[in-house]
Formats: C-alpha cells, sequence, structure tokens
C-alpha cells in the first residue's frame, strides 16, 4: 500500500438500506417503464431507457498488470492475464436523438473468460460488465433522488427534440459559467448538458461504488493512446452533423487504435467517501486512482451492420452482470440492480427478441 494509506475492509456493514428504498425502486422501475412506451410508441420498438443511441462497439483486449500490489490484485484483477473485451459507446439518453442534444455519455464494457464465483443469477456465466459515465458521481445521491429526477425524464421523453437541444446547450452554458469561476462541473448540468467532445478522447467512471475483492472502490477508463489525448477538450460539430459522435469513432478505428487504462480509487473511510451517496466525488488527494489493466482497440470497423444488431438487439449489459467479487454497492447501484434487468426484459419482450449472453467474444460478429 502507498505509504500512509489504510483502505476500508469490505464487510456487509459498508451499505445501509433506507427503509424507504424498495419504494423507490419500484418507483424508478414504474417510470422508466412508461419512458419506454412512450419511445416505443415514437420508433415502433423498444430501445434501452438509457444509453439508447449507440457510437460504437469495438472488439479488443484487456491485460490485467503483472505484479500488482495486494490491495489491487482483487476479483478479476487477482491474476495477471489477457482478456477479451467488448467495448460499446453511448449517448446517455434513452432516445434515439440528434448528437445536437449533447448529453452524457457511456462506456460499457463486457469482460469474457473471467473465472470466479458469479453474482445471483449469472452462474456458470464467465463474463463481467463494467457500466461507466462521463463524469466522477452521478447526480443524485441515492435511489430516492433517482426517482425524482426520472419523473422529470420521463416527462422530457415527450418533449419535441428542439426543446431538448435547448435545455441541453443552455445547461452546458450555465455549468461553464460555473466551472470558469469553481474548477468544477456542477453534477446535474453536466448530465444534460455535457459538452461534445471525442467519445474515444473521454474518461468513464463508475459513479457509484463495487466491491472490489476485500476493498470497496470505484473503476474507471482513462484514454492513453496520445492521439486520442490530443483530442481532449476538442468539441465535435453536432450543428452539422447529427450522428458526429458515431462518425468520430467509426473513423477513428477505420486506421487507428485506442488504448484505455482501468484504474480504481479504493476507498479508505465512508465519511470522506460514502457509498450510499452517489453524488459525492471521492478525494484522489486521499486516495487517488490507480492503473490495474490496459484496454487496446485495434483497428477494425466498428458499426458493422450484423454488430450492430448482434449488439443493441440482443446483448445487455449491466452493473450487476458480473463476479461476487465485484457487487455493485450502495442505494443507487442497488436501483440500478433491480432496474436494469426488469427493463431489459421489457425491452427484449416488446422487440420479440431473447437475450442471449455470449459465451465468447467470437459469438459477437464482425
Amino acid at each position: 500500500m502507498p505509504d500512509g494509506i489504510t483502505y476500508l475492509r469490505y464487510s456487509d456493514a459498508v451499505e445501509a438500506k433506507t427503509p424507504d428504498e424498495d419504494e423507490a425502486i419500484r418507483g424508478i422501475i414504474a417510470s422508466m417503464s412508461r419512458e419506454s412506451a412512450t419511445t416505443r410508441a415514437r420508433y415502433g420498438q423498444a430501445v434501452r431507457v438509457s444509453h439508447a443511441k449507440s457510437s460504437g462497439f469495438v472488439k479488443g483486449t484487456l491485460t490485467v498488470l503483472d505484479t500488482l500490489p495486494p490491495e489491487l490484485a482483487q476479483g478479476l484483477f487477482a491474476r495477471p492475464g489477457a482478456h477479451p473485451v467488448l467495448v460499446r459507446f453511448a449517448q446517455g439518453p434513452g432516445e434515439l436523438l440528434r448528437d445536437r442534444v449533447s448529453t452524457h455519455r457511456g462506456m460499457s464494457i463486457k469482460v469474457f473468460e473471467v473465472d470466479g464465483t458469479m453474482l445471483p443469477g449469472h452462474e456458470g456465466q464467465r463474463t463481467q460488465d463494467f457500466v461507466l459515465a462521463t463524469g466522477p458521481v452521478f447526480p443524485s445521491a441515492d435511489a430516492a433522488g433517482f426517482l425524482q429526477a426520472m419523473r422529470g425524464i420521463e416527462q422530457s421523453a415527450k418533449a419535441p427534440e428542439g426543446l431538448k437541444a435547448a435545455i441541453s446547450g443552455a445547461a452546458r452554458l450555465a455549468d461553464q459559467a460555473v466551472k470558469a469561476v469553481t474548477g468544477k462541473d456542477v453534477p446535474i448540468l453536466d448530465f444534460f448538458g455535457h459538452p461534445p467532445y471525442h467519445p474515444l478522447a473521454e474518461s468513464y467512471h463508475s459513479q457509484a461504488a463495487l466491491r472490489y475483492g476485500d476493498y470497496v472502490a470505484k473503476i474507471a477508463a482513462f484514454p492513453v493512446s496520445p492521439g486520442l489525448q490530443a483530442l481532449a477538450g476538442e468539441e465535435l460539430d453536432t450543428d452539422a452533423d447529427p450522428n458526429a459522435f458515431r462518425n468520430a469513432v467509426l473513423y477513428w478505428f477505420q486506421d487507428g487504435e485506442a488504448v484505455f487504462e482501468l484504474r480504481v480509487q479504493l476507498c479508505t473511510d465512508l465519511e470522506r467517501m460514502p457509498v450510499e451517496d452517489a453524488s459525492v466525488e471521492w478525494p484522489e488527494a486521499v486516495s487517488p486512482y490507480r492503473t490495474v489493466a490496459r484496454i487496446v482497440l485495434p483497428q477494425q470497423d466498428a458499426f458493422g451492420p450484423a454488430r450492430q444488431v448482434f449488439v443493441d438487439e440482443v446483448m445487455t449489459f449491466r452493473p450487476g452482470h458480473g463476479l461476487a467479487a465485484h457487487r455493485p454497492l450502495g442505494s443507487l447501484m442497488r436501483a440500478r440492480l433491480a432496474a436494469y434487468p426488469a427493463l431489459s426484459e421489457l425491452r427484449h419482450a416488446h422487440n420479440t427478441t431473447p437475450a442471449r449472453e455470449p459465451a465468447s467474444i467470437d459469438e459477437v460478429p464482425d
């Protein structure tokens, strides 16, 4: 361990469920189901209730680093070695909007050839999902807070796209004004008005906590390719191109590769690094992010038609799909543990397309 740092050991006591949480989670699922009905009527099929519009689907390799210290050599990362991965990049809304509605974005990672005890419902499978998003925190602290936000999102799904674009632009300008003074984003403004940066030049975060073997952590992916780092802060022209994010990803992988580092931030104490409040940024001055693996995504067709249909229509990515050693923690994550499978089941049932978990990366079309 780094000098002077003691990390919190995992136990069931790190979580503290409130009496009204189950009711809030039922409300979240009901609200998301109504939003799904709204978008299904518009598109003629059900789409994901969050991160509906894909920017790219990329195969690659995750390599766990050699000689990790004991506190980092946990769960999936306990042994060095290489694992195939599939990475999906997507926009945040549960709608297929033009990219001028620039909001938070996501990076979902499915790791193959994983060994260990799986979470309930995934026994016998050998895949681990990490569902990440832009921004180090979630705008809502817990399930109750997210229910309030979700009710607004549900209503906004009925609004004209032009109004959504105006709200996104206003949120972005307001966030920029605050950041110019404080040096920090306002999470709710960034959520609705994230700048249109290149999807491969951004960092992506779990935002809420997860178990990390004997410890508790947050996990994030950071671009380290020199070419991608050179793009940091540059904005795409989403007014000229309604699919700017997708085209940027597609263009990059035509002749280039992307390299990310997967890093973890270990919890030292629940006072400064709460598990039950996903809106609190854990201070890196107390516990910095530390690299545990590298993800290399080579040149390829990042939006092939067969792959697009398989990933968008058949596959799922869930925070709760994976090893027991990486169980999601805290109120927001408990809401996700319930909502993701419920909404996925609804989507696949309406589309009469059964969900399927690939056992091998070879099942994912090129």
